[in-house]
């Protein structure tokens, strides 16, 4: 299941950066079973500073990272290794 998790006042301030900025937005998060477990992705947010190479990204990309890893922490765990993570793709 993909769910949306937009931020629209970071979302915003992305695109006040750079409105190409839309597709890159890590306004995703994934969940999916894996047997018995439910598991819980995102996107780092790191990686539209990381892709545009934008230093006006970093402020929003740290805001978005503190308060999705806030999000992924509240879900929390059901044993070592599994749960919710923020998934940095390269």
């Amino acid at each position: 299941m993909i769910l949306g998790a937009c931020n629209p006042p970071l979302a915003h301030r992305a695109l006040a950066v750079d409105r190409r900025i839309g597709l890159l937005l890590p306004c995703n998060v994934v969940l999916r079973t894996d047997g018995d477990d439910t598991i819980v992705e995102a996107l780092d947010p790191e990686i539209m500073v990381q892709a545009t190479e934008e230093p006006g990204f970093e402020p929003i990309a740290q805001e978005a990272t503190h308060r999705l890893r806030a999000a992924l922490d509240s879900l929390g765990t059901s044993g070592p290794g599994k749960g919710p993570r923020m998934r940095r793709q390269s």
